[in-house]
């Protein structure tokens, strides 16, 4: 062994401890020397001082030293060949007592009592750790044989509560270095009575060869402990100890986030003694998916920010790909070459490395899912499995994977040691959506720009189904619109100069924004269903009705249910029978946040894959929502019916069959109102068994009904009223409203003395009176 191997760094210099007051022989006077070098490296290793036997009496085996500053400090001593009027210390020895070559010090003899408790040390603690950084190993190094040597080394030794060693466990191995965390004695007088003696805290005392020796690994050392004499590991927190929970910024997601926290880092809080004698493996992979905008990236970051861990390193999922061969698993393996490196040097004390990646659908395809002959994907999802669950895998790695697209990710990414924490996080309820407004408000309201008239409250009651990131666009809509006020619209655009006191964002420009400028993507297709609707519903006559009075019944069927989440309805009848309307008022009706329409015009010219995969995505988003509703319009011509040959498309009908009749998540209720005016078809298709109900929608069969719609149309006066009601009585009337409607518009088209003529003319020919009628 070489000198070298004692230059201590500085920052394994320990704070020096002062020794209490000491016996020390009454009759032996302090005598000056000089502090010099231990003469062999053999000798620095017993951590003795190393003094002439002529310069002391036989039974002087210890001695206390007075530096010039006027400290104690307490020495064993081993005799040798140095020079008189010298002791030979070692480098650890000198830094502990701040000794320099050739100080003058004063020594003086030190004997221990019999009767004194520091004679009998029972415990020691020592924190362990390399004594030179170049030789880390991974190597494990045995608490309990280390023990054994420890005592065949330093049995008589006096030790001082922060006192540096040098400890050579092994010749095969790495040099340690040594420091006396604490110490504990036992009183030989209880011992001797023959009574229960508990150790006690001492700052010193002598090692015995019954002592017993507990190591624990130094702060951020890399040595690998085992065995039974292994102490508490000194750990860091894993939560970040300046994070503010209630400052998340995360608005309508804390049971998910309760969840996650439950799963991927409780485990991680507990001391690691816990966590081995469990056998417990810490969750390495989390996935959160869900609609765009809920808050996904979000969460991720704010669990970086959260953890006392590595900076967190965040990827999208295309950044990996690469045009090179095999670059693109290379890019894998670097982001995981930080936590490769730092396991192996630091093992269990190992910091916690974040892996972000964002769009991971990108990247993790099911294997063989994608066309080419280069197989990119299969090998980069190979690349990450191998990673983060392979033979050599980190315990030291969190992986948290992003995406709106889970069906698309390989299976084998998602089971148990893998991503195995899966967490939906979804659109905001209304107690979500009030947290997200008051979290993108609270700087306005800090700087009163806020006026007091908009409520959160009532805001999250006005956005159902919106997302957080929709939320936040709304805030800034509102705002824009509040700014717009104060600008001037002359030849130049210029802003008034008191904007600053004057610019106040009010309720007014919330409802302006949510109008006009922000709609939810998974909200209600509002547009959509004013536009079926056209003019209305006309409650003709006890048909209508009853079947608005059913339809309100089902509707709170879908939304109270219990047993079942899912209602669907089939609304039947003649071409132009009002079919598409009443179902659009239904729709209206049931005031459910989300509410989306199938339509055949949306599909022109799909084929039928790109077809099932439209009405697949609809259903979908629709499960998204705690209460939805569908509209599916005409429902033969989504399956492509014809009567000639007869024509029909079975994978449309066969995906329709599964969806219509397939359960939506737990808590979710959805209710399905389809039309069609071929009940027979739907019947020989076996699609009529997959509807909760069937209602049917009939012609106007009566002449009453025909004049309680032209009563409603406006387009009569009484006296027309009258002329056709005399010229329709004892006829059979047989027409659908929607087409009566057509042809009330064109008669009011003509001068109206010629308006009951062309309509009862007009009502004849398209087959609504069963019998000729002879006009007066």
């Amino acid at each position: 062994m070489k000198g070298s191997a004692f230059a201590f760094s500085k920052s394994m210099e320990v704070p020096v401890l002062p020794v209490p007051e000491l016996q020390t022989c009454s009759t032996m006077a302090s005598q000056k020397m000089k502090a010099a070098k231990c003469p062999s490296d053999e000798l620095s290793l017993s951590n003795y001082a190393i003094a002439n036997r002529e310069d002391f009496p036989n039974e002087v085996q210890h001695v206390t030293v007075k530096t010039g500053s006027g400290q104690s400090f307490i020495f064993s001593l081993k005799f040798d060949k140095v020079q008189r009027g010298t002791i030979g210390f070692n480098l650890p020895q000198r830094k502990w007592a701040t000794l320099s070559l050739n100080q003058d010090i004063d020594v003086q003899p030190q004997f221990f009592d019999p009767k004194s408790p520091t004679e009998f040390l029972s415990g020691i603690v020592v924190e362990v750790d390399f004594l030179q950084k170049k030789q880390i190993t991974q190597t494990p190094f045995d608490s309990d044989e280390m023990a054994k040597e420890f005592i065949c080394q330093f049995a008589g030794l006096a030790l001082t509560v922060g006192q540096p060693l040098v400890f050579a466990f092994n010749p095969d191995k790495p040099l340690l270095t040594v420091s006396v965390k604490s110490l504990e004695a036992v009183d030989p007088n209880a011992l001797i009575s023959g009574s229960t003696a508990k150790p006690q805290k001492t700052k010193m005392g002598l090692c015995r060869g019954n002592t017993v020796v507990q190591f624990e690994k130094a702060e951020l050392s890399g040595i690998n402990l085992t065995g039974k004499a292994k102490g508490v590991q000194p750990r860091q927190s894993i939560i970040n100890p300046d994070w503010d929970f209630q400052k998340m910024g995360i608005g309508g997601l804390d049971k998910e986030f309760n969840a996650i926290f439950r799963r991927a880092f409780a485990s991680r809080v507990f001391p690691p003694e816990v966590v081995e004698q469990l056998g417990l493996k810490h969750v390495k992979g989390i996935l959160l998916y869900g609609p765009p905008g809920t808050g996904k990236t979000l969460m991720a970051r704010q669990i970086g920010n959260m953890l006392n861990a590595r900076e967190p390193k965040i990827v999208n999922g295309p950044q990996i790909l690469d045009k090179y061969v095999g670059e693109s698993e290379a890019n894998i393996r670097r982001l995981f070459a930080d936590a490769e490196e730092e396991e192996k040097r630091l093992g269990p004390n190992s910091g916690l490395h974040i892996i972000i990646f964002d769009e991971i659908d990108a990247i993790c395809k099911a294997r063989g899912s994608v066309a080419g002959a280069t197989g990119v994907h299969d090998t980069v999802v190979n690349q990450l499995l191998a990673k983060i669950d392979g033979v050599e895998q980190l315990n030291n790695i969190l992986v948290i994977g992003m995406t709106n697209r889970k069906d698309m990710i390989d299976d084998a990414l998602m089971r148990p040691g893998r991503l195995e924490v899966q967490m939906e996080i979804s659109l905001p309820d209304e107690h979500g959506r009030v947290q997200i407004l008051n979290i993108h408000t609270a700087r306005m309201r800090d700087f009163k720009k806020l006026h007091s008239d908009v409520d959160c409250k009532e805001l999250a009651t006005l956005t159902k189904n919106f997302s957080g990131a929709e939320l936040e666009g709304l805030v800034r809509a509102a705002q824009s619109t509040a700014m717009n006020r104060l600008i001037k619209a002359a030849s130049k655009v210029e802003v008034d100069p008191s904007a600053m006191e004057k610019l106040l964002v009010s309720r007014s420009d919330f409802l302006h924004a949510l109008e006009h400028d922000v709609k939810p993507a998974f909200g209600t297709s509002a547009e959509a269903l004013d536009h079926l609707l056209g003019r209305g519903v006309m409650v003709w006559g006890k048909p209508v009705s009853s079947l608005l009075e059913d339809g309100q019944l089902l509707i709170q069927q879908a939304k109270f249910a219990e047993n079942t989440g899912l209602v669907s309805v089939l609304i039947e009848g003649p071409p132009n029978s009002g079919k598409t309307a009443l179902a659009s008022k239904l729709a209206k009706m049931s005031d459910f946040p989300f509410v989306k329409v199938c339509s055949p015009e949306d599909m022109v010219g799909f084929t039928e894959s790109a077809k099932c995969l439209s009405i697949r995505k609809i259903f979908d988003d629709a499960y998204r929502s705690v209460l939805s509703c569908v509209l599916v319009d005409n429902i033969e011509r989504l399956l492509d019916y014809g009567p000639i040959g007869p024509r029909y498309s079975n994978l449309t009908l066969q995906a329709l069959l599964v969806l219509l009749k397939k359960e939506p998540p737990k808590g979710r209720k959805l209710l399905v109102i389809c039309t069609s005016s071929r009940r027979q078809v739907l019947e020989e298709m076996e699609m009529l068994s997959a509807f909760t109900a069937v209602m049917h929608v009939p012609n106007l069969s009566t002449p009453e009904h025909l004049l309680t719609v032209l009563k409603e149309s406006n387009a009569f006066s009484q006296h027309d009223l009258a002329n056709i009601a005399k010229n329709v009585k004892g006829h059979k009337v047989f027409i659908g409203v929607k087409k009566l409607l057509a042809l009330i518009d064109m008669a009011k088209q003509t001068p109206e003395n010629m308006r009951v003529v062309k309509f009862l003319t007009k009502l004849e020919e398209e087959g609504g009176l069963i019998t000729p009628t002879t006009m007066q």
